[in-house]
């Protein structure tokens, strides 16, 4: 699977590095999290929906490491810089070791299958 993502040739050079270090270190701590834990999941205040893969992974005894940016009313960039990074739209976002695995709907799905503790296996 490949995913579009706009060529540099097509970014003017005088805004390429703009472009390239969009919150940076933003992105860099969320990485470093991926490292250190094998399940993560990044969200955001008010949205239910981060509470929602919490709660399920609680359920099902998944340890994990929640990252909490701003809320409907905050933070909107740093939020943007990881959707324009992941490809992924909403939140939360669900990562078992390192890879994407969707957000609180498909936690649950892989919790139900048995594939989750296959993965972290």
């Amino acid at each position: 699977m490949s995913r579009s993502v706009l060529d540099p040739s097509q970014i003017h050079p005088a805004i390429r590095e703009r472009v390239a270090s969009y919150q940076a270190s933003l992105l860099q701590e969320v990485q470093a999290s991926l490292r250190e834990h094998a399940v993560v999941v990044i969200g955001m205040a008010q949205n239910p929906f981060p509470r929602k893969a919490r709660r399920a992974l609680d359920a099902a005894g998944v340890r994990y490491h929640y990252l909490s940016y701003g809320s409907y009313f905050s933070d909107w960039r740093r939020r943007l810089a990881l959707k324009m990074w992941t490809g992924w739209p909403t939140f939360p976002m669900v990562f078992v070791k390192g890879t994407l695995v969707g957000g609180a709907d498909d936690v649950a799905k892989l919790i139900a299958s048995g594939e989750l503790q296959r993965l972290l296996a």
